[in-house]
């Protein structure tokens, strides 16, 4: 739960390098809060009114740990842009997503593995 607070707390922070765990946590706690969001919106007949909601203000922070995690791997954010390929191009993104930090200092700034040790 922490990993999806520190996400919260960089609600717009697009720059810095953010590890694997920080963004698959981040990932998880929305897919499960999505889910039980729209149990309830189903429970009460809402139309998503709920997991809408959650959608759009999980949308900037959900951006920026994307951008983080592929300066973590040494790419621009831009590369985001190609999970709108349909396909092929969210399989290369969860590619990227999946590597391991570069070990080292790069463009992006240190190594988190390294700040968090």
């Amino acid at each position: 739960m922490n990993w999806y607070i520190e996400v919260l707390k960089k609600y717009a922070v697009f720059d810095g390098r953010a590890h694997r765990t920080e963004y698959w946590m981040f990932v998880l706690f929305n897919v499960i809060i999505t889910i039980l969001l729209g149990l309830i919106d189903r429970l009460f007949g809402l139309w998503n009114v709920l997991s809408g909601v959650y959608g759009l203000a999980v949308l900037i922070p959900g951006i920026a740990v994307g951008i983080r995690r592929l300066h973590d791997t040494n790419r621009s954010g831009w590369w985001l842009l190609i999970s709108l390929v349909p396909v092929i191009g969210t399989i290369v993104l969860i590619v990227f997503m999946v590597q391991d930090s570069q070990p080292e200092t790069n463009q992006y700034g240190p190594n988190p593995k390294a700040a968090a040790a």
